[in-house]
């Protein structure tokens, strides 16, 4: 009885997620259109809660539940806080979009609960068996989101090519799976580690496994060679799901490398950090070149995100401790960047109209200077213009991977970053020295505006004064990797 209470106590975030997303499906079944907003309310009260349990029940120790398929340690503590955050900036900044679209209905809230969910068991998981479930209850959760608006063609088509690519990579990467347990044993990440290091697996398999391993996480990630469903299904979703895609997801596929190359197949380090070498250095090459032919600027963005994962991988291929730091770091950031650069969309966005076009950006300074000066922060931060945040990212990643002695790497890095900053700099250049085509006034939510601006100018912030974010991902990888 004893250890049932220690792991639902343990799992208590997960739960009040989970209860609130069931709630919130059942309430809307009585709720009337113009009293829905109190679902908004309890999704939002949701994560505090959850939040709140997170940092009270927090320990600098590494703790297990479940039988050893669960842990609870300081990187899972602090992911999960930063997808809290990003949860509920999605949430006010998705809000009127929803309302004018006529999508503000408990469905969305609750697929975005269950999903968040899905990322909290990624983040957590410490068996094989339960990161796939997190996995797929993510993924669902996206295939349904991307398809909610079922009178829009273009979403079910994006819906459609992002289900059928989605399920040929999970099932790459259960079949990779599958071979590493063949190998060893076991599901559990501890007991793989400690079968490999005895040396009893027989490699050539298990090499065989760690490809499919590879390509499955490359897909959720969205890196070259398997970055094809990523431009279309940004394009093609409402923009509110586009922006769910782009950001907190990828800090759960961050924290399933963690898990399933660096703790448990880390005797394999030379294999894998190849292959994350060759997908860092395509994914640069044709995120930067091809976001430059781009006139959309959700597909120029999904490109751009093609990219930053490009830079990610730089920090986990360094296989070093100040390479995961700095990865974690540049997730962060990236994350933060997106939202607020997909925030500023939906901002400009109203009824009958999609702001997605790079056109839509011209002579925004003469309509609102506030609003014009928040997107060039974002997009000096996505170029890596010091003093903002992105700047810092992309040094720290390129510092580890300088350690590590990728020196050619680095110089390639650097110099794909130029050519990058022209399609970043090319919306700045829209904004402030064309003429508007569109004048009409922007009208927004005050708690959207304020997030927003808040988002913004703390990639500003942070970029100057980066020690505090820098310190708090280095305690949460020492703490855990050690």
């Amino acid at each position: 009885m004893e250890n049932i209470r220690y792991d639902l106590i343990t799992a208590l975030p997960e739960i009040i997620i989970l209860s609130m997303a069931m709630i919130v499906l059942i309430a809307d079944l009585f709720l009337t259109k113009c009293s829905r907003i109190a679902i908004y309310g309890l999704s939002q009260f949701a994560l505090l809660a959850a939040a709140y349990v997170t940092v009270t029940t927090h320990t600098t120790s590494v703790t297990y539940a479940f039988t050893g398929n669960f842990v609870d340690d300081p990187m899972a503590d602090v992911l999960k806080l930063m997808m809290f955050l990003g949860t509920s900036l999605i949430f006010v900044y998705s809000r009127q979009y929803l309302q004018l679209r006529n999508m503000f209905r408990g469905e969305f809230y609750s697929l975005v609960l269950f999903a968040l969910v899905g990322m909290m068991i990624m983040v957590s998981g410490q068996s094989m068996l339960t990161l796939y479930v997190g996995l797929e209850l993510l993924s669902l959760s996206l295939y349904a989101l991307v398809a909610l608006d079922r009178d829009n063609a273009r979403a079910t088509e994006a819906a459609m090519k992002y289900f059928v690519l989605g399920a040929l990579a999970s099932g790459m990467l259960l079949y990779g799976m599958s071979m590493v347990y063949g190998m060893t044993g076991s599901l559990n990440i501890s007991d793989i580690h400690a079968a490999l290091m005895s040396g009893a697996a027989i490699h050539s398999v298990l090499i065989l496994g760690l490809v499919f391993i590879v390509a499955g996480l490359a897909f959720k990630l969205g890196a070259v060679p398997f970055q094809m469903w990523v431009p279309d299904v940004y394009e093609g979703s409402p923009t509110a799901m586009t922006m769910l895609i782009s950001s907190v997801p990828k800090l759960a596929a961050f924290a399933f490398i963690i898990r399933m190359l660096v703790q448990g197949l880390q005797t394999l380090v030379v294999d894998w950090q190849q292959m994350l070498m060759i997908m860092a250095v395509l994914s640069i090459i044709l995120g930067n070149i091809t976001a430059i032919a781009q006139t959309n600027l959700k597909r120029m963005l999904a490109y751009s995100t093609i990219s930053h994962v490009g830079f990610v991988l730089y920090g986990l291929m360094s296989a070093s401790m100040n390479g995961f730091i700095s990865a974690m770091f540049y997730v962060v950031s990236y994350v933060i960047m997106t939202l607020a650069g997909f925030g500023m969309i939906l901002l400009l966005s109203r009824k009958g109209f999609e702001a997605e076009s790079l056109n839509d950006l011209k002579g925004l300074n003469q309509r609102s200077p506030w609003h014009a000066f928040l997107m060039l922060i974002v997009m000096f931060s996505m170029a890596g213009v010091p003093p903002t945040l992105g700047f810092y990212a992309k040094f720290t990643v390129l510092q580890a991977a300088l350690q590590a002695g990728y020196l050619w790497l680095v110089v390639f890095a650097v110099l794909m970053a130029v050519i990058g900053a022209f399609y970043y700099l090319r919306v700045i250049k829209l904004m402030y020295f064309d003429e508007p085509i569109d004048h009409s006034p922007i009208e927004a939510p005050v708690d959207m505006r304020i997030a927003l601006g808040v988002n913004a100018l703390a990639l500003l912030v942070i970029g100057l004064m980066p020690e505090g974010l820098m310190e708090l991902c280095a305690y949460a990888i020492s703490k855990s990797l050690s």
